[in-house]
């Protein structure tokens, strides 16, 4: 692989490491100040809202720019979103409940903020780093280094929680942020800018990479199904009150939860980069959607520690193996001058399934009760496989190796 594209593997290593370990602090912190479920999910909404209603713009920004520029702005933005984090929290302030409360939201928008442009930056990176046949191996040696970091994160978050508290912690995260914005500057990127065509307005431009998704056989169905099955199976807004509450681990137990999937999910990514799935990707993907259903549905039923911790793990590895396949998909059925709007469309589904997912857990919960909850999540998931599956038989057969050479 080319030196820039390990760059940018670095770069979205260490981001990935600091997203994760401010999501154990913003997530542990905001359930010791309120004890709400409630709250757990606000968290996720507020981050969405920048993350969703930006996403369009994003991508008509990054087609219309540089999106190494753009990635770097990112990483400055997210700075700025972990030092306001540290600052709420440094007890030389004394800053009451009420006002923390509301600069961990800030902070949460930020990093939304952050979000809504990283994505379609990234992918519109990629192909102009590596050859079009590198792709799919791309997409999961980049999986494999944000799952390491999604392992490392969560528990060096937990951990350090446990050990230094919350300023200490947030401190570590904004020298990893700072780490990011540093690689990025060590990165090149040949781009030519092209203006933009005259002929089409503003909005036109803004929904065309919605109008290729929406259009597309195989792309809607597959983003939709990844939307719906982490939208209600996914738990993560739900593990500080499993932590606290149901195993009773306490902050260094949460952030080893946290990290259980990714801990499957890279162990599950290495093994992708020599295991040949393109041909039988259709077949693949919904193996994949099933096994995360199936692995929600025994964490939600489970009160060992253990048990769920490998639950959380198979959830990650067959997770990882729907994401390899939806990602590659994504970038090979993109057109050159449209990835970063068809990468924001991607975003938007993926925004709506995480942060979205998170306020619909809370929610449940609050209503429900956590476990419940989980277990209904786990049972939608399933279902939803089963309708995709009916109603999209070219997801079903989707052979990547064909849309590599078109």
């Amino acid at each position: 692989m080319p030196i820039d594209f390990k760059r940018l593997m670095a770069a979205r290593f260490f981001f990935s490491f600091a997203v994760q370990m401010q999501v154990i602090v913003l997530g542990w912190r905001m359930y010791e100040l309120t004890h709400d479920p409630l709250y757990l999910g606000l968290i996720g909404l507020v981050e969405a809202i920048p993350a969703l209603s930006l996403a369009l713009i994003a991508g008509f920004i990054v087609d219309h720019s540089n999106p190494l520029k753009v990635y770097r702005r990112v990483a400055l933005v997210s700075l700025s979103s972990g030092l306001l984090m540290l600052f709420s929290q440094m007890k030389s302030f004394d800053l009451s409940i009420n006002l923390q409360v509301t600069l961990l939201f800030a902070s949460s928008f930020l990093s939304g903020l952050a979000r809504s442009f990283s994505q379609p930056a990234m992918y519109s990176m990629v192909p102009k780093l590596i050859p079009r046949n590198l792709i799919p191996k791309s997409s999961a040696w980049m999986s494999g280094a944000m799952q390491i970091s999604r392992i490392s994160g969560p528990a060096l978050g937990g951990i350090l929680y446990g050990f230094i508290g919350v300023s200490g912690t947030a401190a570590v995260v904004c020298l990893l942020l700072l780490t990011t914005l540093t690689i990025t500057m060590l990165i090149k990127l040949s781009h030519v800018e092209k203006d933009r065509d005259q002929s089409r307005s503003i909005k036109e431009e803004l929904l065309m990479g919605a109008k290729f998704v929406f259009r597309h056989p195989i792309l809607f169905p597959a983003l939709s199904l990844d939307m719906v099955s982490v939208l209600f199976g996914g738990v993560t807004a739900l593990l500080p009150i499993y932590a606290a509450e149901i195993l009773l681990i306490g902050p260094k137990g949460l952030g080893i939860l946290r990290a259980a999937p990714a801990f499957g999910a890279a162990i599950m990514s290495f093994i992708l980069i020599k295991w040949n799935i393109k041909k039988k990707a259709g077949p693949w993907f919904f193996a994949g959607v099933t096994g995360f259903g199936i692995s929600i549905l025994v964490f939600a039923l489970s009160r060992d520690f253990s048990l769920s911790l490998i639950a959380l793990a198979f959830s990650g590895a067959f997770d990882s193996i729907s994401m390899l396949v939806r990602t590659a998909l994504v970038q090979l059925s993109s057109p050159e001058n449209m990835r970063g709007r068809i990468s924001a469309v991607n975003s938007i589904f993926i925004g709506s399934s995480n942060e979205l997912g998170e306020f619909e857990s809370g929610v449940a919960a609050k209503l429900l009760g956590a476990a419940p909850a989980a277990v209904l999540g786990g049972v939608v998931c399933l279902c939803s496989v089963g309708i995709i599956a009916l109603l999209s038989p070219n997801l079903r057969k989707l052979n990547l190796e064909d849309l590599e050479i078109t």
